[in-house]
């Protein structure tokens, strides 16, 4: 794996990176930079950088009722090089600072590299859905059972 530097999106021209990798990948779901803005100031937005390239974004978002979300993306163009593991894993140790008791995370159905990256990290299918109004579909996961984490493989 290439060396990975995970910064938090700090100031304006770190969110219109986060932004921009998440409108990439998400593009059912673009998002301003006011939106980005606001958002920063309820979760835990970082960039991931191979040298000075940016190879990626994560969302953090604190727990409620103990169940934190981590959501890894990686721009196509850099994946299957151990970057969104790095990206996940440096999330889900923010999410135990933050005294997460579970983990979950969210994809766009379409997203069939990230279905398949949530599945290898061992999250579970719970629900798929389209917001109101929308035909885009969503897939909630939650971290599945592991050996020795207990049924809902707590953190």
């Amino acid at each position: 794996m290439p060396d990975v530097r995970i910064e938090p999106a700090v100031g304006d021209a770190m969110l219109e990176q986060w932004r921009y990798v998440h409108n990439v990948i998400i593009p059912a779901d673009e998002l301003s930079l006011d939106a980005v803005r606001e958002r920063s100031t309820r979760n835990r937005l970082e960039n991931a950088y191979v040298g000075d390239v940016l190879v990626g974004c994560s969302t953090v978002r604190p727990p409620q009722d103990g169940a934190a979300t981590v959501i890894a993306r990686v721009l196509p163009a850099h994946r299957r090089q151990g970057l969104g593991t790095a990206l996940y894993e440096n999330g889900l140790a923010h999410a135990r600072v933050l005294g997460a008791t579970v983990i979950e995370t969210c994809v766009l159905a379409v997203n069939e590299d990230g279905l398949r990256f949530a599945e290898k990290q061992g999250f579970v299918e719970v629900e798929r859905y389209a917001l109101p109004g929308e035909t885009d579909l969503w897939v909630d996961l939650r971290l599945g059972p592991g050996p020795g984490l207990g049924p809902d493989r707590a953190v």
